[in-house]
């Protein structure tokens, strides 16, 4: 079998991010990944300093998808939903998780590495974090981000 990576273009509410991404395979094969192959590239659709490798997608297609997000220390991100259920897997770190429509630190809970989050669509949820923590996501696309408060979106307007 041979994989490619590949560079993808997402866009989500008319604002692009780029990510590698490993290219779809043929029906019946398989993917293997190990840390050293993942590429990271910024995320647009999230306050900066968020980084992603996509695994499985693409991200804007109805497509089911793999994607690490590498968050690094003092991150915040605030108050958003997603279209589809999303399924969040801590790797490394701690992720402090919280739902309601505003960030409030006090008001989250801390999940270490092998912690699942498994949320309905539209579900407002919000998270920070102390040091860099690694999350994967599980989701089926396409993948977009809604901002509770549309001043928080950082996406060019």
């Amino acid at each position: 079998m041979k994989n490619t990576l590949g560079i993808v273009s997402i866009c989500l509410a008319s604002a692009c991010f780029s990510a590698t991404a490993w290219a779809q395979s043929p029906a019946g094969s398989y993917i293997v990944v190990t840390p050293g192959d993942l590429t990271w590239a910024d995320v647009g659709s999230l306050p900066p300093g968020a980084k992603i490798s996509v695994i499985e997608g693409p991200m804007n297609e109805t497509v089911p998808i793999t994607a690490r997000l590498k968050l690094p220390a003092n991150y915040m991100i605030p108050a958003h939903w997603h279209p589809g259920v999303e399924r969040v897997t801590v790797l490394s770190g701690t992720f402090y998780y919280g739902m309601g429509d505003k960030l409030d630190v006090q008001n989250t809970r801390a999940l270490g590495a092998g912690s699942v989050i498994v949320m309905p669509p539209k579900m407002n949820h919000f998270g920070w974090t102390r040091e860099e923590t690694v999350l994967q996501l599980n989701t089926m696309g396409p993948w977009g981000i809604s901002y509770v408060n549309p001043a928080d979106d950082p996406r060019p307007k």
